[in-house]
């Protein structure tokens, strides 16, 4: 089992965007990405910061995919 850690929002911005979320619009330094089912998403995107583990697992409980999909998603 792989462990989660914090990377960077265009990272996980872009594993979020092969499920099918797209970003719909940004409101500072948060960008909200959306899928064709109506689900929303926050990813904040701070400059030189990453996003915790923490955070990482509430963005992947609300894209509905387990842990290990996640991962894969972002080694593509």
């Amino acid at each position: 089992m792989r462990k989660l850690t914090p990377l960077p929002a265009e990272r996980v911005i872009k594993a979020l965007e092969k499920i099918g979320f797209v970003p719909v619009r940004q409101r500072g330094s948060h960008i909200i990405l959306k899928n064709e089912a109506g689900t929303m998403i926050v990813v904040p995107n701070h400059a030189g910061e990453e996003i915790g583990r923490g955070l990482l697992m509430k963005i992947i409980k609300q894209a509905g995919i387990t842990k290990e999909k996640f991962l894969e998603l972002v080694e593509k």
